[in-house]
């Protein structure tokens, strides 16, 4: 009974604010209430574009940044690529990028291509910082070019992006066949290809 009286009285009072609303507004000189309703529109539509234009911006930038980052990650893997194994067989130079690839992915070595491929690490015996690919050792190399480059390029763009099928899938090791290095007996061999072995 008393939320029956309550509501009743609500929806009088309710009723009778309406009714001066409407009231006020027939009575009242519209033409500042339109504009100042039509002037909020603009400021919004506005601001809606502009959040949009800026947003587009950053989208861009972040697809101009991460197309850069490829790019610089794409040439370090193509002249690992070319300087470890150009004159191997195709099956052997798409092992040594994911060899590259995979140890970027492992959380054991650096996080990025780059790092990977030119990355250093202090070795006793000889005493003096060795890299993880010999050639990267080398004060100055030729610029890679010709078809070998092209070649090389291609299949680090076809292990970067993932579009063929994995040669020595989890490989995160190889050598040269003409060597023995110590941790080889340590290690799982997955596959002998061209003049590489290669190791999980």
């Amino acid at each position: 009974m008393y939320l029956s009286r309550s509501m009743s009285r609500f929806t009088w009072s309710l009723g009778h604010r309406w009714s001066r609303v409407r009231l006020v507004w027939s009575v009242a000189d519209k033409e500042p209430w339109i504009f100042a309703l039509v002037l909020g529109l603009v400021v919004a539509t506005f601001a809606i574009v502009l959040a949009g234009f800026f947003a587009y911006k950053d989208e861009r930038q972040r697809a101009i940044a991460t197309n850069q980052d490829d790019r610089r990650n794409l040439t370090c893997l193509a002249r690992n690529v070319y300087f470890e194994a150009r004159g191997e067989p195709m099956k052997g130079q798409h092992a040594v990028a994911e060899v590259t690839m995979n140890r970027v992915a492992s959380g054991i070595y650096p996080a990025s291509v780059c790092d990977v491929v030119y990355q250093k690490n202090w070795d006793v015996i000889r005493k003096r910082y060795v890299g993880a690919f010999s050639w990267t050792e080398f004060n100055s190399l030729p610029n890679p070019t010709g078809e070998a480059w092209q070649q090389a390029w291609k299949v680090a763009e076809a292990v970067y992006y993932g579009t063929e099928p994995l040669v020595v899938e989890g490989a995160l090791h190889f050598h040269a066949i003409y060597i023995k290095p110590d941790w080889a007996a340590e290690r799982k061999q997955l596959a002998r290809i061209g003049r590489h072995v290669f190791y999980k």
